[in-house]
């Protein structure tokens, strides 16, 4: 008998006000690495009507330094690119506040390597890497086609400046699984601003378009089931409409529900804090053993204390798919790639400005070196090779 279900994920874009926090606050962590590769950031953000706020600590070396004017400059910019121009908020217009100040010195005495004591992980915690072979990037079906179709109207906004679609907006997917294979989309939903006055007609005859574009052949959900902007009107947007903040869209960041979370945001934080690098390892790692054909579907759990080089756990979980024991893939992982905060950052070249792009559409499920140079390391399937030499086979 067959096994059928639906499972549900969504998607924001980067004009939603909490991924305008996530890029505010990665574009600060790419502007002080950009200044010092080592450089230590958590950078916290909220907006609202015509209001953006920065909070947090860094710090840099002696000798090289940041001002708020700097940091405004750069913000201002982020928020131009995003496209927001509107009365409500506006990059120009908009009211800039900046409490970022200097790390504690009891986190940099527990973190920094000093004589035998290697560099130690920035803060306690449990992160959780995913992969699985229903889409080619290796993502969940449902997060992944969200994702797709926000970027594609993303794209029709930039390079159409006459488009009625406007910045924030959201997407969300039920795809009908049968024998744990996705099979079609049961409903979609999609909430866009716009600007005022448009046909809801118009708009949805053009999200229309971008859905079945996105989707496979034959996925389309029944016309009944297709749900854009269900209250009517979305022409008040963006953070004029809802405050954000910085780390509010975890889900979303990640694998859309279909995996376990650890519970920590990513945006805002350099690369020594865990909840981000240790989360881009174990997303390696799971697409790698995916990848390699060890298993369809992969969970993999790390653990670490602040101030601790090593982690304290490593879990694997094949789901069942595994061909060979979660046990023995835990110890080829082990032996493969150095998993201290240093060995992480290293081995996936973190120290880098490479984190704006993450900022919106997923950390997971994108390409080695989309957007920028250098960005999203933690994609490739560089360990295939050796994961089948360490098992012996070709």
């Amino acid at each position: 008998m067959m096994n059928t279900y639906l499972f549900t994920s969504e998607s924001v874009s980067e004009g939603h006000p909490d991924k305008i926090c996530d890029k505010i606050s990665d574009t600060v962590v790419d502007l002080l690495i950009k200044k010092y590769p080592e450089a230590r950031v958590a950078c916290e953000t909220m907006v609202s009507t015509n209001r953006t706020i920065l909070a947090g600590e860094y710090r840099l070396p002696e000798g090289i330094s940041i001002d708020n004017e700097e940091i405004e400059y750069h913000v201002r910019q982020a928020v131009k690119d995003i496209g927001y121009e509107q009365d409500g908020y506006h990059w120009q217009k908009m009211d800039f506040q900046c409490y970022l100040h200097s790390q504690s010195s009891n986190i940099a005495v527990g973190v920094d390597k000093s004589g035998n004591k290697d560099e130690g992980a920035g803060d306690q915690g449990l992160m959780f890497g995913y992969a699985c072979d229903e889409t080619e990037d290796l993502m969940p079906a449902p997060i992944y086609y969200s994702h797709k179709i926000l970027k594609e109207m993303s794209k029709i906004r930039h390079d159409d400046k006459n488009c009625i679609l406007l910045p924030d907006s959201k997407s969300q997917i039920t795809l009908e699984y049968r024998d744990g294979i996705p099979y079609k989309a049961k409903s979609v939903v999609v909430s866009t601003q716009h600007i005022k006055n448009s046909s809801q007609e118009d708009i949805k005859n053009l999200v229309r378009e971008i859905v079945i574009k996105v989707l496979p052949d034959g996925w389309m959900c029944p016309e009944e089931e297709f749900y854009v902007n269900p209250t009517g009107i979305f022409e008040i947007g963006g953070p004029d409409g809802d405050a954000g903040l910085t780390g509010r869209k975890i889900i979303v960041d990640t694998y859309g529900g279909a995996s376990p979370h650890g519970g920590g945001a990513f945006s805002g934080k350099d690369p020594t804090k865990v909840d981000r690098s240790a989360a881009y390892l174990t997303r390696y790692l799971a697409k790698n053993v995916v990848a390699s054909g060890l298993a369809s579907k992969c969970t993999i759990q790390i653990a670490y204390a602040i101030g601790v080089s090593k982690p304290l756990s490593l879990y694997v979980n094949t789901q069942g798919t595994g061909k060979i024991e979660d046990s023995k893939i835990e110890k080829i992982l082990s032996n493969l790639i150095d998993m201290s905060p240093r060995g992480i950052r290293e081995h996936l070249k973190l120290n880098n400005p490479i984190y704006v792009p993450t900022s919106s559409y997923g950390h997971f499920g994108r390409k080695p070196n989309e957007i920028i140079e250098g960005t999203f390391t933690w994609e490739k399937t560089d360990l295939v090779t050796s994961i089948k030499k360490e098992l012996g086979v070709s």
